[in-house]
């Protein structure tokens, strides 16, 4: 049975609504929600991006509120750093703003480590500048020109193309995510067109995006590319700059991520639960307890939720698989 199949099949045992009874568990203590996880026990490990951390860490707190006895802990080593940890077999499950990439699955799969891949948000690269810099929109083409390997830009002046303000040639300061941040790769992937690709003189902030924003609030000249969830959460202090992908500016918001016209920065987020680790019922009423109460959750840690589209689909989807009778190992 494929791990998807597999897991579907025990999640289709556990309670969805009104008391009904568990696979082999207690009915009851069943809230609105569905969870019925008293007396529930047990550790589960995460690790990776410092993206989904917050939604995960939100998810975690909210659990384990409802079952005191679980420990649910959440590291933030990046997207590329937990997919080593992961299938190394070190965690449980593993959070990713990017989809698991080609050599990681043969590590995972030379390890014998079994997932799924479940998404859990929407999200949006935004490129911040400090609020009193009166540029309000940029091309793909200008950030690339700023952020491409080998690039000379170092003032705005040296910027090419209409910028639709007067900037002088005022210094332009660069922030950015580390190598290992899923943030990092999506961004150099999407603006320079290749992963990995990126000017090396810019300010690296590692996994610590509130590291940019701070870098930026402080800096009138200076620019970074974050989470839209860490703008959303910085306020007035950073402004996220509108791009121009051929089609004219478009802001990132809930409503351009979801509709796909905010290009090339919106994504989607994603947690990796493991095989084995879904062996486990602590495991398995987490990843559920995370689907359920995805609203609350997003709402909370301030992420940009699934539209009803990709809602309805994922929910065909488990109907039609939970009912399935195997397939060939993933």
């Amino acid at each position: 049975m494929t791990s998807r199949k597999w897991l579907l099949a025990v999640a289709g045992c556990v309670v969805l609504a009104l008391g009904l009874a568990a696979c082999g568990g207690d009915d009851d203590d069943s809230d609105s929600s569905g969870d019925t996880s008293s007396g529930l026990s047990g550790e589960i490990r995460i690790d990776g991006s410092s993206t989904v951390a917050p939604l995960t860490e939100t998810a975690a707190e909210l659990f384990q509120e409802e079952n005191p006895d679980t420990e649910v802990t959440v590291g933030t080593s990046g997207t590329s750093g937990g997919f080593e940890k992961f299938c190394n077999g070190e965690t449980d499950i593993s959070d990713a703003s990017r989809p698991i990439e080609p050599t990681e699955v043969k590590a995972c799969e030379e390890n014998g480590v079994a997932y799924e891949e479940v998404q859990v948000a929407n999200d949006a690269l935004s490129v911040i500048v400090n609020p009193n810099n009166p540029v309000t929109c940029m091309t793909v083409e200008q950030l690339n020109q700023i952020w491409d390997k080998g690039s000379s830009v170092d003032s705005w002046g040296d910027i090419e193309g209409d910028l639709g303000a007067d900037v002088g040639d005022e210094e332009i300061t660069l922030f950015g995510a580390g190598s290992d941040s899923g943030t990092y790769d999506y961004f150099t992937e999407a603006i320079n067109g290749e992963e990995g690709v990126i000017r090396t003189d810019y300010n690296s902030i590692g996994e610590d995006d509130n590291a940019a924003i701070q870098g930026v609030a402080g800096d009138e000249w200076a620019m970074a590319f974050v989470p839209y969830s860490f703008v959303t959460e910085a306020g007035e202090t950073v402004k996220a700059l509108e791009v121009d992908d051929g089609d004219g500016c478009v802001p990132p918001t809930e409503e351009t991520v979801q509709d796909g016209t905010y290009v090339p920065l919106g994504r989607p987020l994603f947690i990796y639960p493991s095989e084995e680790a879904l062996q486990e019922e602590v495991t398995v009423e987490f990843v559920r307890f995370y689907v359920d109460n995805q609203d609350q959750i997003k709402t909370e840690a301030t992420f940009n939720p699934m539209t009803e589209e990709q809602t309805a689909a994922a929910e065909k989807a488990v109907e039609a698989l939970a009912g399935g009778s195997g397939g060939s190992s993933s």
